[in-house]
């Protein structure tokens, strides 16, 4: 078993006991969130630290936004 930390621009998202190890440029979802593993650290023998690299994520309703910060006229 190994402890993996997963990170994103060094603040930690995510620590879980894994049996295996992800490897480099493998899709990964963590919490709902689609992403790469961009890199991978040994720190120590069963302490591994991962850098992830997360999809952006694209409002496609800008218009909807707007209009809800408007008050209504009575």
């Amino acid at each position: 078993m190994f402890a993996v930390f997963f990170y994103e621009n060094n603040s930690i998202v995510l620590n879980q006991a894994l049996r295996n190890i992800p490897s480099v440029d493998e899709d990964i979802r963590i919490k709902g969130r689609k992403g790469k593993v961009t890199g991978v650290q040994v720190m120590e023998e069963n302490i591994i630290h991962v850098q992830v690299e997360f999809e952006k994520v694209v409002v496609k309703n800008k218009a909807a936004l707007k209009d809800l910060g408007k008050n209504k006229k009575r």
